[in-house]
């Protein structure tokens, strides 16, 4: 199960206009109906194009779906190509500790559908795609796309489920016809994208929080300075929750019921590990950039004391090779050698040279394949190595209790959060906040 919570000021009980600002709204256990969408000033008109572009560039919103783009100089870019540009909402979820996306579509399909139309606004589109593999949010968006006005054509586009079918030509890819894999860039979607159009793949949170902000300009700050996370790691019920940027690590670790965590694993897979240190950094890009490591999907999966980073590590390097496209030599084999290497060193058999390689892999491969996905492996590796080089060090002697004890257990089972359940509208008292510790699903 993963528990929701508000964020500290917004207890259970709150009237609606307290959380006005929230994506996370007043019922997150509830999916929102279009009567209930509306009274929170949903698909108001007060907010023009231009005008809410200049909000976005004010406020400085970025990307929530990884890579942290600009979300103005993002929409600017498919407005100015020519043309006549398509929108996408790229729900597809590929991290394995993630959830906010796949709720954030069974909970909220409006405000999603809401930020798509702007975008398509600001950009010029006619035509736009919800884009998942989640069967359960997709029936969502469906009855949705029924309730409201179809001020933009959008189609729902389904596919399965893997780590790459996110990734925004692969986006492109599938949409079009072929399978959800990346593609060699460029050109970028934005350059030309679906059907051959300059095309915007916008991440659902991103286009929730567009969304908000042209409801609430005067509260743009607050929107684009607060982020979605999903917190898990040892025994704990896993939380998603909102937090405004700068918040410390260590909080959040005390959130979730891990005030001790010896470290992190960071930004799904891709922000790498980090010790215990970091948990004193306050959760803002630039400040978790600066330290080598990133807030990138928002899930953070803590480290219990006395578990082993190695062990972690191996889990996470697993699931990515298992996950490779098989398209790129380069990554078929990179991501097996890192896995290999990691394994040999939870099991305690690795050779002398094993650190030598890992590091060597960790600065060599980034940027060598079409996706990140190979980037995320070595970015692994090589954040193993900096932040527990001496307890990386004794594997080579042998294994340590905890990797003996939990083996390595393939693609990604152990790093795996369900996503909370979100009952019909129907079945609820809108009034009032639900907050229980929700039975989750895959």
């Amino acid at each position: 199960m993963t528990t929701i919570r508000f964020p500290t000021g917004r207890p259970p009980g709150s009237v609606l206009g307290a959380v006005r600002d929230s994506v996370l709204g007043a019922a997150p256990g509830a999916a929102e109906d279009l009567e209930a969408y509306l009274a929170t000033g949903g698909y108001t008109d007060a907010t023009g194009p231009d005008e809410l572009l200049r909000h976005l560039a004010a406020s400085g919103l970025r990307g929530r779906g990884g890579a942290g783009f600009p979300a103005a100089v993002k929409l600017r870019s498919v407005r100015e190509r020519g043309g006549v540009p398509v929108v996408v909402a790229n729900g597809e979820e590929g991290e394995p500790g993630s959830v906010k996306d796949r709720w954030l579509l069974r909970a909220r399909p409006h405000l999603v559908l809401d930020g798509l139309a702007r975008a398509a606004a600001v950009t010029g589109a006619v035509r736009g795609y919800v884009y998942l593999s989640d069967p359960v949010a997709a029936d969502r968006v469906r009855r949705a796309l029924a309730e409201r006005d179809p001020c933009l054509p959008v189609e729902v586009v389904e596919t399965a489920h893997t780590y790459v079918a996110g990734e925004e030509s692969a986006v492109v890819r599938r949409i079009d016809g072929g399978p959800a894999l990346p593609t060699s860039k460029p050109p970028r979607p934005f350059e030309r994208g679906v059907g051959g159009a300059p095309t915007l793949v916008s991440n659902v949170e991103t286009l929730a929080r567009i969304a908000l902000t042209a409801a609430l300009p005067g509260l743009r700050q607050a929107i684009a300075r607060s982020t979605l996370v999903t917190l898990s790691g040892g025994s704990a019920t896993p939380v998603l929750t909102e937090v405004p940027y700068g918040v410390p690590l260590r909080t959040l670790a005390a959130e979730l019921g891990a005030p001790d965590a010896a470290g992190a694993l960071m930004g799904g897979l891709f922000g790498g590990l980090v010790d215990a240190r970091t948990l004193d950094l306050p959760l803002e890009p630039g400040a978790l950039a600066a330290a080598g490591t990133a807030l990138g999907c928002g899930a953070i999966r803590f480290l219990a004391a006395g578990a082993c980073p190695v062990s972690t590590a191996a889990d996470a390097v697993g699931h990515l090779a298992a996950e490779s496209a098989r398209q790129c030599g380069v990554c078929v084999s990179g991501t097996a050698a890192v896995r290999d290497a990691v394994y040999a060193l939870a099991a305690g058999t690795a050779g002398p040279d094993t650190l030598v390689h890992l590091d060597r892999w960790s600065r060599g491969l980034p940027g060598r394949g079409a996706c990140g996905l190979l980037d995320a492996a070595a970015g692994l590796a090589g954040s193993l190595l900096r932040a527990f080089p001496e307890l990386v060090r004794s594997h080579l002697r042998g294994p340590c209790p905890g990797c003996a004890s939990s083996p390595a257990s393939g693609p990604g089972h152990r790093l795996t959060v369900a996503v909370p359940d979100v009952c019909d509208a129907a079945a609820d008292d809108r009034t009032e906040p639900r907050l229980p510790a929700l039975k989750g699903t895959p």
